[in-house]
């Protein structure tokens, strides 16, 4: 390494380092929106197969030989499935985000533990 000596702090942008600030840092802030946002989603597409009948009915009355209204039922099917599965992904995503935000932060305090005896024997010692 020609010398020079990184500490950990000065590769996070602790320390003197470009970043500033003495430690690094996680916040689970992003992980936990991101989590609301794919659960506020699949709330959103919760009431989309009532919104769909709602908006078919009545619709193949009197269209009795026209061919692609027949098909539009099988359309509507598909449509349905395809919301429902969109909403099942939602909730299973939220719960992943958030096992995440969890993880991180269980690693951060497992690393940190870590530390605390190498920095009980350095405090007060130039590091």
């Amino acid at each position: 390494m020609s010398g020079v000596q990184q500490r950990l702090s000065d590769l996070a942008g602790g320390g003197d380092g470009p970043a500033g600030g003495d430690q690094l840092r996680h916040s689970d802030g992003a992980w936990l929106r991101a989590a609301g946002g794919a659960e506020g989603m699949g709330v959103h597409l919760g009431p989309v197969g009532t919104e769909l009948a709602t908006a078919h009915e009545g619709l193949l009355a009197g269209t009795v030989g026209l061919n692609a209204l027949a098909e539009l039922g099988s359309v509507r099917e598909s449509w349905e499935r395809r919301f429902e599965t969109a909403r099942r992904e939602c909730g299973s995503l939220a719960g992943s985000l958030r096992a995440v935000a969890r993880a991180q932060g269980e690693t951060n305090e497992t690393v940190k533990s870590s530390f605390a005896p190498v920095a009980r024997r350095t405090r007060g010692v130039e590091r």
